[in-house]
């Protein structure tokens, strides 16, 4: 069907949440976008969701409040969601429709381009291979990142991943070519305490010199947060396929996202699926998730962090159990070790990069990275075996090993695990602390590392 523009209906039936009926259309394409003319000359936007042979429903990008059936009309413009895109956009704050929110001047834009993003054939995809260093130990040492990467945060409410990914907007970098790395932060449905400490950190710190932030407030539309990853992603995808630059994305928090699609879901009376969110969640999710990647031919890349918090700390809820099917790993942040002091409370044993072999190694992180990976989560995991059987016959009744992975469990938690808020750690210095604290074991028990990396790093008598 072609897409007829600039033809404006009085013809609005009725009026429904966030959702406007258009009667006697004709023309109306599928997530077309048009204005909505209310009566004082004022215009919101809106965009078709479903047409039939002579209706359109159509979604308001704002409040729906005010819109009279009989004095507001509909004007279609041929044209779905584009935005302007430019490398000035670098270092300024929008809304989560793409509009300056930090009080300066509008961007002069290069092009326009589809926020929905163009389909990418699998086979032009090329692997990821390249270390992303974050600066934290627990991420870059046993859950490493890779460039190209989609790696989702799981959290839980009151846990700090505002802390976190702050930080990992600060200190990210891509090792031998850190001034053409850039971030696009996309915050979704936060809080106007949560939207200032964000601002507030990328301007104290210098980091939003190199970083797009799109801010959504929970106060803003909900249907507002369907727009955001999207645009955000469509930045990303001309800094790096259009500038060559290795792009970050941030989208925090994909939970108030798919809050959202439930929302809109209902509001159309669609039939539920699990817990009351669309059946199709799945395929919403994956048109964001897949358009990380690298492609074949071209300089740059985008890698995504996607925040998720948990509704009631519940992994099989729907939206992390989704998230986990197409994403490639996740990073777990525990409430256990958070009460216990911990910052970042990232639990080694509950996160995982299936990437991960990509990106180390000799010429990429060190040679042992692998080895000591392997060798830290054993005896982590060894030493919360000990941890479990102190409890029940306390810790004098412990073997001599069993005491000295108790400890090392503890030194572990205190000096890998925690770090200070503003503290960057480079891999080696990672690395480093992970040797020191291998030393602390009999060097009998290093089964899980080359003996030649043992022979030159282990500090062990």
């Amino acid at each position: 069907m072609a897409i007829i523009a600039d033809v404006e209906y009085k013809t609005i039936e009725s009026v429904y949440g966030p959702l406007v009926v258009v009667k006697k259309v004709s023309g109306a394409a599928y997530n077309e976008i048009v204005n909505i003319v209310m009566h004082d000359g004022s215009e919101r936007l809106g965009q078709v969701l479903e047409t039939a042979s002579d209706y359109a429903i159509v979604q308001v990008f704002g409040p729906t409040a005010g819109i009279d059936v009989d004095k507001t009309s509909v004007r279609l413009t041929g044209e779905t969601f584009r935005m302007g895109v430019s490398e000035g956009m670098l270092g300024r704050v929008f809304d989560g429709q793409g509009r300056p929110r930090d009080g300066g001047a509008e961007v002069i834009f290069d092009e326009k381009r589809d926020i929905n993003g163009e389909p990418l054939n699998p086979v032009s995809r090329a692997l990821p291979s390249d270390f992303i260093e974050t600066g934290i130990s627990s991420i870059d040492g046993l859950i490493t990142l890779v460039k190209g990467q989609k790696l989702p945060l799981f959290s839980g409410s009151g846990l700090p991943h505002n802390e976190l990914t702050a930080q990992i907007v600060r200190q990210a970098r891509t090792r031998g070519s850190e001034s053409n790395f850039a971030v696009v932060f996309a915050g979704i449905g936060i809080t106007h305490d949560d939207a200032d400490f964000f601002t507030d950190q990328f301007r104290s710190t210098g980091a939003l010199s190199r970083t797009a932030a799109f801010i959504n407030m929970a106060d803003d539309p909900s249907i507002e947060r369907i727009l955001t990853p999207r645009i955000a992603l469509t930045t990303a995808e001309f800094l790096a396929y259009g500038k060559g630059m290795d792009v970050l994305v941030i989208l925090n928090d994909m939970t108030n996202y798919a809050e959202a699609l439930r929302e809109l879901s209902s509001a159309r009376e669609e039939v539920p699926g699990r817990r009351g969110y669309p059946g199709y969640m799945y395929t919403d999710l994956s048109g964001i998730y897949e358009r990380a990647g690298i492609i074949k031919g071209k300089r740059g890349s985008i890698t995504q962090l996607d925040v998720v918090t948990m509704p009631g700390d519940d992994i099989t809820h729907p939206i992390p159990d989704l998230t986990g099917y197409i994403t490639e790993g996740q990073i777990f942040l525990s409430r256990e070790l958070h009460n216990k002091g911990v910052y970042p409370p990232v639990n080694p044993t509950g996160s995982l990069s299936r990437l991960m072999n990509m990106g180390i190694g000799p010429g990429k992180t060190r040679e042992d990275h692998r080895g000591v990976a392997d060798q830290l989560y054993g005896a982590y995991a060894k030493a919360q075996e000990a941890g479990s059987l102190s409890s029940i016959v306390g810790e004098e009744a412990l073997s001599e090993d069993d005491r000295r992975y108790l400890k090392f469990g503890s030194e572990f938690e205190k000096r890998f695990l925690s770090q200070d808020h503003g503290e960057r750690r480079t891999i080696e210095e990672t690395l480093s602390i992970g040797w020191d604290l291998l030393s602390s074991l009999p060097q009998r028990e290093l089964t899980r590392i080359k003996p030649e990396y043992v022979k030159k790093y282990y500090k062990g008598e």
